[in-house]
């Protein structure tokens, strides 16, 4: 998806020098301290900023709805939605009826499977979870959402998702391990809600 390409450099610091310009005159948004922790999770103040890095991160078009800048407008479920590698996903947040909550969310961080990660599920799991919406789909697609934007220096590490799991991340830099065998493969995507990490492997929950 979203590899930062040469013809997009200008744009992206663009983008960057507008959210310092920003920063330097407003400050943090209304409840903010003004002298966040560096553990914090990333704010919507401060998503601009961040430069999408992975192998997969390539096909990002310079302009228009899938670009980086359209993107960081957009709700998360919404911005997949115009992300070809996430039509899988998005047909299973529709079903599981998600978009809504997902829009709303205030700061989260979304592990979204790409569509080669839905395909490498055998197809009766698939089947299975789309045949249960309310039950087991919700819960497989919520344990990919972690509260709190987290920006990759804080992606190491243990973080509770919504369904209430565990989700356990390895590696650095610009190499992440998600539950020991899911990869980062285009990582740090900003959404006006939400950090995305797109991943090779759909993440099951512990029965």
């Amino acid at each position: 998806m979203f590899r930062t390409l040469s013809p997009r450099r200008a744009a992206v610091v663009g983008v960057l020098g507008m959210a310092l310009l920003a920063s330097a005159c407003g400050g943090n948004d209304a409840g903010g301290t003004g002298n966040q922790s560096a553990a914090a999770p990333t704010t919507a103040a401060s998503m601009t900023s961040s430069v999408p890095f992975g192998a997969a991160c390539s096909a990002v078009p310079a302009s228009g709805a899938g670009s980086l800048e359209a993107l960081a407008q957009d709700p998360v479920a919404t911005a997949a939605s115009n992300t070809p590698e996430l039509s899988t996903l998005v047909t299973a947040v529709k079903k599981a009826d998600l978009v809504g909550t997902l829009n709303s969310a205030e700061g989260i961080t979304v592990f979204a499977p790409t569509n080669d990660a839905f395909g490498a599920l055998p197809k009766a799991t698939l089947d299975k979870a789309l045949g249960d919406p309310k039950g087991l789909l919700t819960t497989v697609l919520t344990y990919h959402v972690v509260q709190g934007q987290l920006a990759p220096d804080q992606l190491a590490g243990s973080h509770k998702t919504l369904q209430g799991g565990t989700l356990e991340v390895t590696g650095s830099g610009e190499d992440f391990t998600v539950n020991g065998n899911s990869s980062v493969v285009c990582g740090d995507i900003q959404t006006a809600n939400a950090t995305v990490y797109l991943i090779d492997q759909v993440l099951l929950p512990k029965s």
